[in-house]
C-alpha cells in the first residue's frame, strides 16, 4: 500500500479536531493532489500546483496550511504577506526544485542578458525571484506561446516539461537538465506493459514524465494532462478505465471525483516520499501549535510575486 491510514476512529478524531482548530483559527487547509488520501480528504481546497496557487492568492483565511511541499508553501507565503502559513513538515522538499540554483540562473541571464527566465513553479522562491515568469504544468504551453519570441528563453527545472512545451509551441529554448525522480522513473517500460495488459484503456500522461516522448510512436492517442486536467478530463471522458501516469496520490482524488471508473497507475511504486510527509497528526499539530511558519524574505518574496503574478496574468 503507498499511504499510511489510520483506523476509522483515529481518523474521524483527528478530523474533528482539526475542523476545530480551522473555526477557531480562522484557517484552511490547501493539499495537492499527490497527499495521502485521508488529508485530501479534510482539505478545504485540493489541486494542483495552478489551482493552489490561485486559492492561495484568494483565500481571506487568516491561516493557512499547505499540505504539499516546500515550494508550494513558499508560493503560498509570497502571495499572502500578511496572513500565517504553515507547513505541517518543514522536511517536505522536492528533488526537481532543488536540481537548480539562484546561482545557477544568475550564470544563464550574465550570458543571455537580453533573455527571459521561464521557471516552473517546483522552483525555491530564490529562484523564481530571479525569472520573468513562472508556469505550472497546466499552463506552461499557454505561457510560453505569450512569450516575445526575439528574446532567448531558459526553460527550468524539468526537462521533460520542457521539451514537451517545445514540441507544442516550437519555440527554441534553452532547457534546464532536471528532473522529478518520481515522474523520470515512469518510463517507456512502464507504459509499454500496461498497454499491453490495458489495450482499450485510456492514457493519462504526465508531461514530467519519463515515458512522455516514448507515447509519440508507443501510444500517439495518449492524453498529455497536469494533474488538474487529469481529473477534468476522466470526469468528462465516456471511457471507463484509465492508466495514469503520474504520482500514485492523484488515483484517491480521481475515484472520489467519478464514478464507475478504474484507474491504473502506469507504476505502482510512483510515490513521492516528501509529499506522503504530510499526517493528519502533523496538521492538527501545526495548528494546535503554531509551528514550522513559512517565511520567506521581503526583498525576495517581491521579485517572486512579480513572476507568479505574470503567470496569473495569462492564464
Amino acid at each position: 500500500m503507498y499511504e499510511r491510514r489510520n483506523s476509522m476512529d483515529e481518523t474521524a478524531l483527528l478530523a474533528a479536531e482539526i475542523a476545530e482548530l480551522k473555526k477557531h483559527r480562522n484557517a484552511v487547509v490547501l493539499a495537492h493532489s499527490y497527499q495521502v488520501g485521508d488529508v485530501q480528504d479534510i482539505a478545504d481546497f485540493v489541486g494542483d500546483s495552478l489551482g493552489l496557487s490561485r486559492e492561495a492568492a484568494a483565500t481571506d483565511a487568516d491561516v493557512i496550511v499547505f499540505a504539499g511541499v516546500n515550494f508550494m508553501a513558499e508560493t503560498a507565503a509570497i502571495l499572502n504577506p500578511t496572513k500565517t502559513v504553515l507547513i505541517p513538515d518543514p522536511k517536505a522538499g522536492c528533488s526537481l526544485s532543488d536540481t537548480v540554483s539562484a546561482r545557477d540562473v544568475l550564470r544563464w541571464r550574465s550570458e543571455h542578458p537580453n533573455g527571459l527566465v521561464v521557471s516552473y513553479v517546483n522552483t525555491t522562491a530564490e529562484v523564481k525571484a530571479l525569472s520573468d515568469i513562472c508556469v505550472t504544468s497546466a499552463n506552461a504551453v499557454k505561457v510560453v506561446e505569450s512569450l516575445d519570441r526575439d528574446r532567448d528563453l531558459l526553460f527550468l527545472p524539468d526537462m521533460f516539461l520542457g521539451e514537451y512545451v517545445k514540441q507544442q509551441t516550437g519555440r527554441e529554448m534553452d532547457i534546464w537538465l532536471g528532473e522529478c525522480h518520481v515522474h523520470a522513473g515512469i518510463g517507456e517500460q512502464e507504459l509499454s506493459d500496461r498497454i499491453s495488459s490495458f489495450p482499450d484503456a485510456e492514457f493519462l500522461i504526465h508531461p514530467e514524465c519519463g515515458c512522455g516522448s516514448s507515447c509519440l510512436y508507443l501510444k500517439p492517442d495518449a492524453k498529455i494532462f497536469s494533474t488538474e486536467g487529469m481529473v477534468n478530463y476522466a470526469q468528462s471522458s465516456s471511457k471507463k478505465e484509465f492508466v495514469v501516469a503520474t504520482e500514485v496520490g492523484i488515483i484517491h482524488r480521481l475515484n472520489k471525483k467519478t464514478y464507475g471508473k478504474r484507474f491504473i497507475p502506469v507504476k505502482e511504486s510512483a510515490v513521492c516520499q516528501y509529499m506522503k510527509m504530510n499526517t493528519l497528526e502533523k496538521i492538527r499539530d501545526s495548528l494546535r501549535s503554531n509551528t514550522h511558519v513559512v517565511r520567506v524574505d521581503d526583498d525576495i518574496a517581491a521579485k517572486a510575486r512579480r513572476a507568479i503574478d505574470a503567470m496569473l496574468a495569462v492564464v
